[in-house]
């Protein structure tokens, strides 16, 4: 791994700071590293308060779609809650279905299924709603480049409602409102938001004709917080407000299905990253092995006994989408040591069977081992899909804009996209990705980065010191648990490899002859063992320990050298 520190922000701001919060100068570094450089800023980020929760209609075309809203719910209209099968869309269908039949009867739920219809809005979707007689489709954490559905729409007197956060295109659909910050034309102060954040702008809106304040939705939070979290969204601004609230509705009154899901879990406080790997997961997989609709019913369930219920086939979906993850893995890997293409600049692997729900996760997978962009394909009727996946630093979004000669369709973002071509062009696409990579990307990129906070001695880990790293959650992207590094610790002697195939590793470390040892683990780290026989340097981030009710600080190792 690459050890990169940060630079030093200014030592003047960085004193000023220390002295106005009566913290150490580390900590103060920290926070002005992320533009916490004042009294006011930092209380900003310790204390988040739903007055920093923006006004809804601050969005482009708001006072349009709730408008549209208010005359069907006059008008008896059916209105249908369309969303993406992944986390983000299904909590945000959850969310406005949920709160829209508080208010009105006539709502119901539309999930595409990820094998007949693909992502976003779908003609069938369309269809549907007519044949069911909906004349409004609200969709979310989807729709901003669906141009040509929401026209066919139109041609069937089907109105669109567009909630999403994805980066528009030229052309912005001809809907009858389209809130999305990204667009250009849109001022409102935090372009961030994840689909269901978005869905929230929308119900925080209606309610403000009903006299509803932003008290009234703290029950969906849980929700947002969720979205925020496996959507993996800056956790900055409005959306560290909302996932501070929320996590505490999921700590405290979560709705039934999440219930029923740390329930199964067994699980006592969950922070964000318990949320990204125990919750998130499980949703999805809904969609990844069966129908996103599961996901759907569980968080929208009124009955606890029920959610349960929901909640057991889910965690059967989660366990099948574990085993079939590992043995696509297994495969992809064979497949590119087979084809010597282990000394390539991308990775692209392609089997006709390979189940298109996992083929996301087999790409993450396939990064942690040969750490470079990153195609998955499978046959997808009579084309075939992929999940792209890129490295930190890289943009897999541009790199396929550059192959979009012989890509039927693609979207999505900087480090994770989706795409369709045609078997005949996958070989031309395949030599055309690599050659665009080769080109363009900084050869740095290839070592995994590990980007370090600041450098300190094991005396400034006090309990105050990491009580106060701990107040910096929510963490997530530009806002991440801080890293450390620490030079010149030694092992007491106990340090071993543990795990069944003996992949992590465990220390006891101290520094010079300051006797304090602290727990230390490191993930995948085993064969480093070698490297702690005499002096080693470490980085890490603070965790808690607890064991038989006592809770000590733990050191999570990132790299040992």
């Amino acid at each position: 791994m690459r050890w990169t520190l940060k630079p030093a922000p200014e030592k003047e701001k960085v004193q000023k700071l220390a002295k106005e919060l009566q913290i150490n100068s580390t900590i103060a570094s920290i926070l002005c590293q992320r533009g916490i450089e004042t009294f006011d800023a930092a209380k900003k980020f310790f204390r988040p308060s739903l007055n920093d929760i923006h006004d809804p209609f601050l969005l482009k075309d708001m006072n349009l779609a709730v408008d549209r809203i208010e005359t069907a719910i006059s008008n008896n209209e059916n209105i249908l809650i369309y969303g993406d099968y992944d986390v983000d869309g299904t909590t945000a269908v959850s969310l406005v279905s949920s709160y829209l039949k508080t208010i009105y009867p006539n709502v119901a739920t539309y999930i595409p299924d990820r094998y007949a219809e693909g992502y976003g809005v779908s003609y069938m979707g369309i269809d549907f709603a007519q044949d069911n007689d909906f004349s409004l489709i609200i969709a979310l954490d989807c729709g901003i480049k669906a141009i040509d559905k929401v026209a066919y729409a139109k041609e069937k007197n089907i109105d669109f409602i567009i909630c999403d956060h994805h980066k528009p295109g030229d052309e912005i659909p001809k809907a009858v409102a389209v809130l999305n910050a990204k667009r250009e034309d849109c001022t409102y102060p935090f372009d961030e938001l994840c689909g269901c954040g978005v869905g929230f702008k929308l119900i925080q809106a209606l309610g403000v004709s009903r006299n509803q304040t932003i008290e009234d939705f703290l029950p969906y939070l849980d929700l947002v917080a969720t979205a925020i979290a496996a959507d993996i969204v800056p956790m900055n601004g409005e959306n560290r407000v909302l996932a501070f609230y929320g996590l505490q509705v999921i700590n405290q009154s979560p709705r039934n299905g999440i219930k029923a899901l740390i329930h199964q879990s067994k699980k006592k406080e969950l922070t964000i990253t318990d949320v990204v790997f125990t919750i998130a997961p499980r949703i999805n997989a809904a969609g990844r092995m069966k129908h996103g609709n599961y996901a759907v019913e569980l968080l929208t369930e009124m009955d606890f006994d029920s959610a349960i219920e929901f909640a057991a086939s889910i965690e059967i979906f989660n366990a099948d989408r574990k085993d079939l993850d590992k043995k696509i893995t297994d495969q992809a890997l064979i497949q590119i040591i087979d084809n010597e293409e282990e000394n390539r600049f991308t990775s692209v692997v392609f089997q006709e069977d390979w189940h298109k729900g996992v083929i996301g996760i087999v790409a993450s997978r396939l990064i942690e081992k040969y750490y470079r962009p990153t195609l998955v394909f499978t046959k997808s009727g009579d084309k075939l899909a992929a999940s792209a996946r890129s490295v930190k630093g890289f943009d897999v979004y541009n790199a396929l804009l550059e192959c979009s000669a012989f890509i039927e369709q693609f979207g999505g973002h900087k480090y994770a996209a989706g795409l369709t071509l045609l078997p005949e062009n996958y070989e031309k696409f395949k030599q055309k990705f690599e050659e665009v990579v080769k080109n363009t990307i900084d050869k740095e990129l290839l070592i995994p980065e590990v980007s370090i906070d600041a450098e300190i001695d094991f005396l400034e880990i006090t309990p105050k010191f990491f009580r106060i790293i701990q107040q910096m959650a929510p963490f997530g992207p530009q806002n991440m648990r801080p890293v450390f590094k620490t030079s010149c610790v030694r092992d007491n002697g106990y340090g071993k490899q543990v795990g069944a195939d003996k992949t992590h590793l465990k220390l006891n470390v101290f520094q010079g002859d300051n006797k304090q040892t602290f727990n230390s683990i490191g993930f995948g780290l085993g064969d480093k063992i070698e490297h702690v026989q005499n002096d080693f340097d470490i980085v890490y981030s603070l965790d808690e320990n607890e064991w038989n009710g006592r809770k000590t600080i733990q050191l999570m190792l990132r790299d040992v050298k």
